[in-house]
């Protein structure tokens, strides 16, 4: 076995290039596009398929640094706390707890799935974690911090692979069924989203040059503003983190981010800030899109191929309860209106792949239909802040 690592600077190029394959490919395929599959997913995918098909062909494991895909992280979550009027927020309030009302919910339903399933197939019980919420709402971190400990109670050997394998088809399954649910909402109810806003993340597809405030200017004005925001953001995290308030460094520079563009305009009101800005939109997009493309081409989808038949159906199952809930839970509960929509896209995110994979979704949503600010709110701080705490209780209880 030959093991290759390829270099940052390499990585992020190749990232790039993995976005434009999958934009050409959306650009071929018409259904790609009418089911709202980013382009990072399609080209990350196949980048992927690549570096599975060298290690099975030529005995060669390829793998990527990938310290630009955490600081990329923290740009794109800034990003959508530098857009976070008050007045959203208010507006946004019952929504919230809602939507962290039927996650709560769905987290339960998920891990009484993974229960059954692994008694009615014969699966170690120690898998339960894996295949549950573990894995699948709380991503490869989640699984990593909890595998030893697993291994060790239950006397798994593999644990970690089995979690990884789940966590990492759980992502690909998400990123695949978020548009078509959106999609399928949205032209079924007739929904459309506002004209003429600016979008959260990203320029819609049917952008046209303009005389505007995209220039180089404000690309540097949004860019210091940004990188001021992620170093409080920062410098707080690890003030938390020291008090022992564990949370992840892109939810309180989120948090730090909708304090500082609800106060500093309102002392400062001559200082241009760049909330609700094409520019904001656009480098918000590209730090998503190179993070994506950078998360899926770095997969080794070889480490699937302990998977057996029973962890294939318990997935399967999981994710059929994940489209059922949506249809019939999330979609009414959240008032069947275009935003319902969108974020029904981005629910498949946080209970099978990962938060970025649920904005992902969105965008992709909201770049063809139209912006949809709030739900770009509230989707991120339930699933990357409530939803962890939750399913660090849910996670305790099934390793006791």
């Amino acid at each position: 076995m030959t093991s290759l690592t390829v270099p940052a600077l390499l990585t992020f190029t190749i990232s790039i290039v993995v976005f434009f394959l999958g934009a050409g490919i959306n650009g071929l395929i018409p259904q790609l596009r009418r089911w709202n599959i980013p382009e990072a997913v399609t080209g990350g995918f196949l980048a992927s398929v690549a570096t599975w098909l060298a290690y099975e062909l030529f005995d060669v494991s390829i793998s990527f640094q990938l310290g630009a895909r955490d600081t990329l992280l923290l740009y794109f979550f800034t990003g959508i706390g530098l857009n976070a009027r008050l007045a959203d927020l208010l507006a946004g309030g019952k929504a919230l707890a809602i939507l962290l009302a039927i996650t709560l919910l769905f987290l339960v339903i998920q891990n009484l799935i993974a229960i059954g399933g692994v008694h009615l197939l014969g699966l170690p019980e120690g898998l339960t974690v894996f295949v549950g919420s573990a894995s699948l709402m709380g991503g490869h971190g989640t699984t990593i911090a909890w595998a030893p400990i697993v291994a060790q109670r239950f006397g798994i050997g593999n644990a970690l692979e089995v979690g990884i394998a789940v966590a990492t088809l759980g992502l690909v399954l998400a990123s695949l069924v978020g548009g078509p649910i959106a999609g399928y909402l949205i032209a079924r109810n007739k929904l459309s989203g506002p004209v003429g806003d600016t979008l959260v993340v990203g320029l819609p597809d049917n952008d046209k040059p303009r005389d505007d405030d995209l220039n180089h200017v404000s690309l540097l004005r949004t860019i210091l503003v940004l990188n001021v925001a992620i170093l409080v953001g920062v410098a707080v995290w690890e003030l938390v983190d020291e008090i022992g308030i564990k949370m992840p460094a892109f939810v309180v520079c989120l948090l730090v981010a909708i304090v500082l563009t609800n106060t500093v305009p309102r002392f400062l009101p001559r200082l241009e800030w760049p909330t609700r800005t094409r520019s904001l939109s656009l480098i918000s997009d590209l730090s998503l899109n190179i993070f994506l493309s950078m998360s899926l081409m770095s997969m080794q989808l070889w480490t699937l191929g302990g998977l057996g038949p029973a962890l294939i159906l318990i997935l399967a199952v999981q994710t059929l309860a994940t489209v059922v809930y949506i249809l019939l839970v999330v979609f009414p509960s959240m008032g069947r209106t275009y935003d319902a929509a969108v974020l029904s896209a981005g629910f498949t995110g946080i209970t099978l792949g990962a938060t970025p994979t649920a904005i992902a979704n969105m965008t992709a949503v909201t770049k063809t239909h139209g912006a949809a600010p709030i739900a770009f709110i509230i989707l991120p701080l339930v699933s990357a802040f409530f939803i962890d705490l939750a399913n660090v209780v849910a996670i305790g209880l099934m390793t006791r």
